[in-house]
């Protein structure tokens, strides 16, 4: 299998719910498989998005760095940028342009990228504060501990993925994007935005390579309870969306 046909990821995100923040993969190793990609390091702390080989990571003091090889995931995604689909599109909401896509295209089985790159009327995102030591907090309460930041008119480049229903718990299933400013200052986890002008790209995948912390033995060894996984998922990836 073509490596562009495969979505790679590290962790999943029902790891994520009972506070499994330990860092577990080096950025440097999740280069290895994509040039683009989101994901968190270690602690929670902070919303990571790759673009064109390069990780940066936005703090809940708005501040945004380069990460080096040597910093750890608990959990993220890459994948080499081969659009199989793009088209330009202006003055569309992110409801909207969602919808669309998945109207136009028949990908509500499938994972596929999404990237934007143009200038956002608005943008709303959020990055949450989780920069405790162990033992960390759930997911949901540091979900309630998080910054919003606002811009408007801001160039930069969305890239996310969608996942089908069906993964819900090893993925966020729908929709999961984060963004990052062309000049590197602003970004995070999206919430909402209103597309002023860009090229929107698809990339469908055949093939999931999932990587799992084997070697962690808090993972092999965790008694996770999935009754509630559902909700508090969807709960953390939209909050601050009111």
């Amino acid at each position: 299998m073509d490596k562009e046909d495969t979505l790679y990821q590290h962790g999943t995100l029902a790891l994520l719910v009972p506070g499994l923040f330990k860092g577990t993969l080096t950025v440097g190793e999740l280069l290895k498989h994509g040039d683009y990609g989101i994901g968190s390091v270690e602690g929670l702390d902070g919303e990571l998005t790759v673009v064109d080989g390069k990780g940066y990571l936005v703090k809940s003091d708005g501040k945004v760095t380069e990460v080096g090889p040597e910093e750890t995931v608990p959990f993220a995604n890459a994948h080499y940028d081969r659009e199989t689909d793009k088209y330009q599109r202006t003055n569309i909401t992110k409801n909207d342009l969602e919808t669309e896509i998945l109207k136009n295209h028949d990908y509500q089985n499938i994972f596929f990228a999404v990237k934007i790159t143009g200038t956002f009327k608005s943008i709303k995102t959020r990055v949450v504060n989780g920069n405790g030591k162990p033992p960390y907090k759930t997911l949901a309460q540091t979900a309630l501990d998080q910054s919003i930041f606002e811009a408007e008119n801001m160039p930069g480049t969305l890239v996310g993925y969608y996942s089908p229903e069906l993964f819900q718990g090893v993925a966020s299933a729908g929709y999961h994007v984060h963004f990052i400013s062309d000049d590197h200052t602003f970004g995070g986890h999206i919430l909402d935005y209103e597309l002023a002008d860009g090229k929107v790209s698809l990339q469908r995948f055949e093939s999931l390579d999932l990587h799992l912390p084997a070697h962690d033995s808090t993972y092999r060894k965790f008694e996770f309870d999935y009754d509630e996984t559902d909700e508090i998922i969807k709960g953390a990836e939209g909050s601050g969306n009111n």
